[in-house]
């Protein structure tokens, strides 16, 4: 039952779409401009810089509370942090209320890793953002981020498995093997636009669209 309670709460607060609400006040459905989906990187490209910085910020905090309010609430089972935090990502990107069609989860993501270990945040952040420059792909932090967090938790877990239940380390797996291949799947578009050529460069992106002196939106 309090994994089942984690696993809801996390949805739940994840399920919170700003960029969705703040575009429906506009009038503007961003599910049909830019990249199609509700999350940061399309709200700072159609409704500017304010705007994105709000639904990244807010998309990062829903799925850090989820995890804590999930270790605060369940502290003896100890996967209640994973179990919030992944189910978070997943609500991010699949809100029931929006026939689920959400984000794409690097904020609610960045989140959750922040809330479960902020060493593993900022090892994951430098290693991610070198990933991205080099390739010029900003999808590639997502993705570098989304195969390499897994590994890093579960061998964090194993190295005190005789604390931890077995039962409780495969559900633990299942739950970020989960959480990344949503991410992934998220990202195919990009990975295609690459392909094709038509992917936004990731130095292109942040001058146009983060470090650009024009008015804001």
């Amino acid at each position: 039952m309090k994994l089942f309670l984690s696993i809801l709460m996390g949805y739940l607060l994840g399920s919170i779409s700003p960029s969705y609400f703040i575009s429906k006040k506009k009038n503007i459905d961003l599910r049909k401009k830019g990249t199609g989906n509700l999350g940061a990187t399309n709200t700072f490209m159609i409704l500017g810089k304010a705007y994105g910085a709000f639904v990244m910020f807010f998309d990062i905090f829903k799925a850090y509370l989820a995890v804590r309010l999930a270790e605060l609430f369940f502290p003896n089972l100890v996967i209640a942090g994973i179990a919030a935090g992944g189910a978070s990502v997943i609500g991010h990107n699949y809100p029931f209320y929006l026939k689920f069609k959400g984000g794409k989860g690097i904020a609610a993501f960045a989140g959750f890793i922040l809330a479960l270990n902020w060493k593993y945040f900022l090892v994951l952040l430098v290693i991610c953002l070198i990933i991205a420059i080099i390739s010029n792909y900003s999808c590639m932090l997502s993705i570098s981020a989304a195969i390499l967090f897994p590994f890093m938790t579960m061998a964090d877990i194993c190295r005190h498995r005789e604390a931890v239940e077995t039962s409780l380390i495969i559900i633990a797996t299942v739950i970020l093997i989960i959480t990344s291949a949503s991410i992934i799947y998220k990202h195919t578009d990009n990975l295609k636009k690459i392909a094709s050529g038509e992917e936004i460069k990731f130095r292109t992106f942040l001058s146009r669209y983060i470090l650009s002196s024009k008015k804001d939106k």
